[in-house]
């Protein structure tokens, strides 16, 4: 007779054998797209994945390492929304691909927060420097993380003559800075309320905006006349004081 399948069994086959890092993990990011990063907790991680809280300190050791493992999987998340951007980035002269390459990096960065916005919030919202860079698990599968493929593309532009070399150093705050900015307003201010297409209209503007204020300055256009201009214009005057004379 076949012994019955007890409660305690049934509780344990709710995660694989060997895999409850995995399975903590994927049950914060869950948490994370609903909530944002304030809604991963791990007691309900616990929860969902079908263990004691005890269980969870063998992998994390407090909500904190678990929401730093949840942010590092929403940065990869984030930089292969740009590598598919980028991967659609047309041939072209080095000057082309120099400005699509940045565009895509931006439009990728937008459309996520769009279609992932607790995701996106979790990425960049949780305390942390830029050394969560170094972390594999937050990188895409070029190999490089949301502020490496950025830096990557402002480098494509100097190489193409665009953007000059001098003013290269810290141009990736300014550009994230300007990107992030829109997005946080369309997330969490008063853009909300735009609509799709009129979000995508401004994202694009404001991603062509940083592409301009980094791009080599052109020379003003000087308003004072030429000497040709001034002799012309002269000559103008004193036939026409020559004509005022004449009628009186």
């Amino acid at each position: 007779m076949a012994r019955p399948v007890t409660t305690k069994a049934r509780a344990r086959a709710t995660y694989r054998h060997g895999d409850l890092r995995r399975a903590l993990l994927e049950a914060g990011i869950a948490l994370a797209r609903d909530g944002g990063p304030e809604a991963v907790v791990l007691r309900e991680a616990t929860r969902r994945a079908g263990v004691v809280p005890n269980a969870a300190y063998r992998h994390f050791a407090s909500r904190q390492d678990l929401l730093n493992a949840v942010r590092a999987a929403a940065l990869a998340a984030v930089a292969r929304a740009m590598e598919a951007e980028l991967a659609a980035v047309p041939e072209g002269t080095p000057e082309e691909v120099a400005r699509f390459s940045l565009r895509a990096i931006g439009l990728g960065y937008l459309r996520f927060a769009e279609e992932e916005p607790g995701l996106f919030r979790t990425a960049f919202a949780v305390p942390g420097g830029l050394e969560v860079g170094a972390d594999p698990s937050s990188r895409g599968e070029s190999g490089l993380g949301p502020f490496q493929l950025l830096g990557d593309a402002l480098d494509k532009m100097v190489a193409a003559g665009l953007l000059p070399p001098e003013r290269r150093p810290g141009a990736e705050f300014l550009a994230w800075s300007a990107v992030h900015g829109f997005a946080m307003l369309v997330l969490e201010g008063p853009l909300h309320g735009f609509g799709p297409a009129e979000r995508r209209e401004i994202g694009a503007r404001v991603i062509e905006m940083v592409e301009k204020g980094l791009e080599v300055p052109r020379p003003a256009v000087s308003r004072k006349a030429s000497p040709a201009k001034r002799g012309e214009r002269a000559l103008d005057l004193g036939q026409g004081e020559a004509a005022s004379q004449s009628e009186a």
